[in-house]
């Protein structure tokens, strides 16, 4: 095993991601925007631009949203009987409400699992 091989655990990783900070270190800051990654940690110096998160988390947050939203539409149908137009209402501003907190999170989670599991360069030291 080579310096940059050694393992990492992936929970504490995702969940640092999640939370919005470095995989590595779990202090620094893992975006500088709403979805754009810092490309070196300032605190640990861990470079971050190695991650390819791409379209991965925004299909999760699609599919999350949607098993979510789609079975308490159809209850709320079926118990309350709204108005079309309040029903619409209240599941767009839910369904963009929820998108909106799950997509950076999941990214960082995203993040911290290619880091965990040593991908697209995060395994090579330095």
């Amino acid at each position: 095993m080579g310096a940059g091989d050694c393992p990492r655990a992936l929970w504490p990783a995702m969940s640092r991601g999640w939370r919005g900070k470095c995989p590595s270190c779990g202090s620094g800051p893992l975006m500088r925007g709403y979805l754009a990654v810092t490309p070196v940690c300032p605190v640990c110096r861990q470079e971050l631009h190695h991650q390819r998160a791409d379209d991965g988390p925004a299909y999760l947050t699609i599919l999350i949203v949607g098993h979510l939203m789609a079975p308490l539409l159809l209850v709320s149908f079926e118990i309350w009987r709204p108005e079309p137009l309040v029903l619409f209402t209240i599941f767009a501003v839910g369904c963009v409400a929820l998108s909106l907190y799950l997509l950076p999170r999941l990214k960082g989670a995203m993040i911290g699992f290619q880091w965990a599991r040593m991908m697209h360069g995060f395994g090579r030291p330095g």
